[in-house]
């Protein structure tokens, strides 16, 4: 997708995120050359030849949100299971009666990559009418060699396209498929190590390595031999860590270093220390707390003291939460876990960045950065998060160029 010069005047506020806080510029505007921000500046500029200049009715504008945590490739949904969850049924219960990841396995392995492609791409363009702009896609519901590379290649498939940056992860480590059940899942990791990473790295498919880090799917040790070897491929680690106990989850993400850790409803105090000084970011998935009507949430004070850095995510998925909204996982972030609106802000643009190692690209409105953009409909940035289930994007910009726009 070709480049793009404009600039965006009569903004009301622009939030550059940039120096540790929001940084707001009142009544700025913004240029972007050659798909990158060139300047921000307070009070108009002055378009020059071969820019388009954007009147933005005094409305705030800023970094293009980023996703860090979803699996937005898989074949079927799980609307039945919604309704029995309401009905009080538990986890074990849905699995027993042929619910949980391991149905949405069955539908992935029967679609085929243009099915999978065609599906994820409309879930894609919803996003982006939400304002992401950068999004984080896993496997890990193939589980086995054939699918997950099936997965990764949709993955690729949707970034190539340029309109919303993709970022693949590997999650061959999600469960244990169900023709090898739990006495067999020895067998099931050897071949995630033996045959799966490989494959991964010979097609440079996938850019991180995640896996389930609970004691009844993948214990810490496990988790940790797998982490490992994804390095040993090239891969960065990520960890789902700590959602359904305290399993060591967060004190696997500091110890193979890992860029970040999700979830984190029961992480203990050591692990988050360990976090802390390992640089491990925290991806908060305050969405699916809410939806699942879960009874712990991620200790956002405790976090906040140790000085961890907390991003947000959707968590997009067919089972646990099939939300796509960045703007209203922030909005979660903030009524459900505490967190202040700036550390929400902060956790759908820069601090999920950093999660993705793609701070020094996106996040921010700074000049050199890619002209990632998010132009709402509201006039101050606290109704981003105030005005609870509505859709604040007016205009997604990526790399200068419109992506979505309100009609």
């Amino acid at each position: 997708m070709p480049e793009a010069n404009l600039v965006l005047n009569n903004c009301s506020q622009v939030l550059t995120m940039a120096g540790g806080g929001l940084g707001i510029v009142e009544h700025g505007a913004v240029r972007v050359r050659d798909g990158r921000i060139h300047e921000v500046a307070k009070g108009n500029l002055e378009p020059k030849p071969g820019e388009l200049d954007i009147d933005c009715h005094q409305r705030v504008v800023l970094p293009g949100f980023v996703d860090p945590h979803t699996h937005l490739v898989f074949g079927g949904w799980r609307q039945n299971e919604f309704e029995m969850r309401l009905a009080g049924k538990t986890y074990k219960e849905i699995a027993e009666a042929g619910g949980g990841i391991l149905s949405t396995v069955i539908h992935t392995r029967l679609a085929t990559e243009d099915e999978l492609y065609n599906r994820a791409l409309e879930r894609l363009h919803e996003m982006m009418s939400w304002g992401t702009t950068t999004v984080e896609v896993k496997s890990g519901y193939g589980l086995d060699t054939g699918t997950e590379l099936r997965m990764l290649q949709v993955a690729r498939r949707l970034g190539e396209l340029g309109f919303c940056r993709v970022v693949p992860t590997f999650m061959g480590a999600h469960s244990v498929p169900g023709e090898r059940g739990q006495g067999r899942k020895q067998e099931y990791i050897k071949l995630v190590v033996d045959e799966m990473l490989p494959a991964v790295e010979q097609q440079g498919v996938a850019r991180f390595c995640d896996v389930f880090c609970e004691n009844f799917v993948f214990n810490a040790a496990e988790s940790t031999l797998i982490l490992e070897a994804g390095k040993q491929h090239g891969l960065v680690p990520t960890v789902h860590a700590d959602e359904i106990e305290s399993s060591g989850g967060a004190e696997v993400a500091a110890s193979v270093g890992a860029a970040s850790a999700s979830h984190l409803l029961q992480p203990s105090d050591a692990g988050l220390a360990a976090m802390a000084q390992a640089g491990v970011v925290a991806v908060l998935l305050p969405g699916t707390c809410f939806f699942l009507r879960e009874a712990h949430k991620s200790p956002v004070a405790k976090m906040r003291e140790l000085g961890i850095v907390m991003a947000i995510a959707t968590d997009f998925n067919p089972g646990s939460c099939p939300l796509l909204a960045q703007p209203m996982a922030a909005q979660f972030g903030c009524i459900h876990y505490g967190m202040t609106i700036e550390e929400a802000l902060r956790g759908i643009t820069v601090n999920a960045a950093r999660a993705l190692k793609l701070d020094s690209e996106v996040g921010t409105l700074e000049p050199g950065k890619a002209a990632d953009i998010v132009v709402t409909d509201v006039p101050d940035y606290r109704h981003i998060i105030y005005r609870l289930g509505h859709n604040p994007v007016f205009m997604a910009i990526r790399a200068g160029r419109v992506i979505y726009r309100q009609f």
